[in-house]
């Protein structure tokens, strides 16, 4: 074995040995093996009864948006009828009719799509904005550190509706699902790259990650293999929670009149035009509700569960 291939050796070894999560992996005393922070909180999260009704509810939501026809009753939100108009719920009709006589379950069954998507795709992109900045700023520290948190600070000035608001007002991306995605990502990343930040300062410092420096390990390996997977525990709690709060944001902004609009469907659309028939036709307002209200729990639940389980003091 060559020197080169026996130094390739110990540094694999030396990335084995580093740690995967927060806190010190656990024994299991009943088998002896050694568990990771994922395998301690997957078993916390399936005691949890919350993570579960979270879950059951947003892997429903996200079946209702890929396959609507299962939970539409074979009804078209597009096939309308002004004689059925703001006819009240019955046993054949379970929520009722819109205004221009579509039947309401499809089309609050339909929104579903358009609002998970934006809210998956703005955490994405709040995900990857976060995780970059935020490791590039806490690694290599000094004027670039001090650079990209300023940048932060500025973003951080604007709140996440009105800078959102301000950008689909000017027309410059189009009023469409992509558009709405990327305004509420443009200025709600700064918490994740606050959290990315703090952890690799506090993970950089680390002996497994100075003993990867020693093999001769490249900054780019070290940040990737060693410093990220300990640094993206919160930030996965963070997003979980942050695509319930993207949803809701979408449809205040559709609300207020400068997100998604017709033909398009989502429950923002929903609640709007249903707003000045509230007292006539109550249900046009509460179903939309009711499920987008449903659907940020979901993700909320999740969100909590998830950081009670990664939160070593959580543990006995």
């Amino acid at each position: 074995m060559t020197e080169q291939q026996q130094m390739d050796l110990r540094r694999d070894e030396v990335e084995a040995g580093a740690q995967t999560g927060l806190a010190s992996p656990s024994v299991d005393v009943t088998s002896g093996r050694q568990n990771s922070l994922w395998g301690d909180a997957w078993r916390d999260l399936r005691r949890n009864p919350l993570f579960w009704i979270g879950a059951v509810l947003g892997l429903s939501f996200l079946l209702m948006a890929l396959v609507p026809q299962l939970f539409a009753r074979g009804a078209d939100p597009r096939d309308c009828d002004l004689s059925n108009s703001n006819q009240k719920p019955s046993a054949e009709h379970w929520f009722g009719f819109d205004q221009q006589g579509c039947d309401y379950l499809a089309n609050v069954v339909h929104g579903a799509r358009n609002s998970l998507i934006i809210g998956l795709l703005a955490v994405a992109v709040v995900l990857v904005l976060g995780v970059v900045v935020g490791a590039i700023a806490g690694f290599y520290g000094r004027w670039l550190d001090g650079l990209l948190s300023r940048l932060t600070d500025i973003f951080y000035a604007l709140p996440l509706i009105l800078g959102a608001l301000v950008v689909l007002r000017s027309g410059i991306l189009g009023r469409g699902v992509v558009a709405v995605a990327i305004a509420l990502a443009a200025f709600g990343w700064m918490t994740a790259m606050r959290l990315v930040r703090s952890q690799v300062i506090a993970v950089k410092s680390s002996d497994y990650v100075a003993a990867a420096r020693a093999m001769g390990a490249s900054n780019r390996r070290i940040l990737v293999r060693h410093i990220l997977p300990n640094a993206v525990a919160p930030v996965l709690v963070y997003t979980t929670i942050t695509i319930g709060v993207l949803i809701a944001a979408e449809a205040t902004l559709t609300f207020l009149g400068v997100g998604l609009q017709r033909p398009a469907i989502s429950w923002g659309l929903q609640i709007e035009n249903g707003q000045s028939l509230l007292r006539t036709a109550p249900h046009l307002v509460l179903f939309p509700s009711l499920v987008l209200t449903l659907t940020v729990m979901a993700f909320i639940m999740m969100g909590d569960a998830l950081r009670d389980a990664l939160d070593p003091r959580q543990r006995a």
